[in-house]
């Protein structure tokens, strides 16, 4: 039995014609379905966040990055990222995350860990499973209770001009007296 069929040889070419290759009938090009473009999945929940415009770059749980982010966006990281961190948009630490490096964003939210000072936010917030090992100069802090920080928190003292100057030393307890 052949698996193949001999070529008919053709008087008017020199060259010899290729075999016929064995194929199944196939539908016609119109009728090929259009390929969708899946996307994985995303288990983890995310931490609730205002609403956001623009557009916003992920480091996976799985991911372990070492170097530095800088540019507009927002960011949030679920896996390992060691560098600094200097973005025009919103940083999102994830429950489970590592940051070591300092972090300049408008809005910073922990729930992992961050060791590195925090400059110039607007706003940061330190969630139930957050902890912070280092400074943090903010125009507004918000502390859960069950987080953790150890360091210097100065906050409140928004001067008006672009991100924050003239600030004076709190005492680190996440209590504006």
């Amino acid at each position: 039995m052949a698996l193949w069929k001999e070529p008919a040889k053709s008087p008017s070419s020199s060259l010899p014609n290729p075999p016929d290759l064995a194929r199944f009938d196939a539908p016609g090009q119109a009728e090929l379905p259009t390929p969708v473009a899946k996307t994985p999945a995303f288990s983890p929940e995310p931490i609730p966040t205002h609403a956001k415009s623009g557009s916003e770059s992920h480091i996976a749980p799985d991911l372990v990055i070492e170097g530095k982010i800088e540019g507009a966006g927002h960011v949030r990281i679920a896996g390992r990222f060691k560098g600094d961190i200097s973005v025009h948009g919103d940083l999102t630490i994830e429950h489970g995350a590592k940051v070591n490096g300092s972090v300049r964003a408008e809005r910073v939210t922990i729930a992992g860990d961050l060791t590195g000072n925090i400059e110039n936010a607007q706003h940061v917030e330190l969630l139930q499973t957050g902890a912070l090992t280092g400074d943090v100069k903010s125009a507004t802090f918000s502390v859960a209770k069950g987080s953790k920080m150890r360091g210097n928190a100065e906050f409140g003292w928004d001067d008006g001009k672009a991100g924050v100057t003239d600030i004076h030393k709190g005492n680190g307890s996440g209590h504006n007296s």
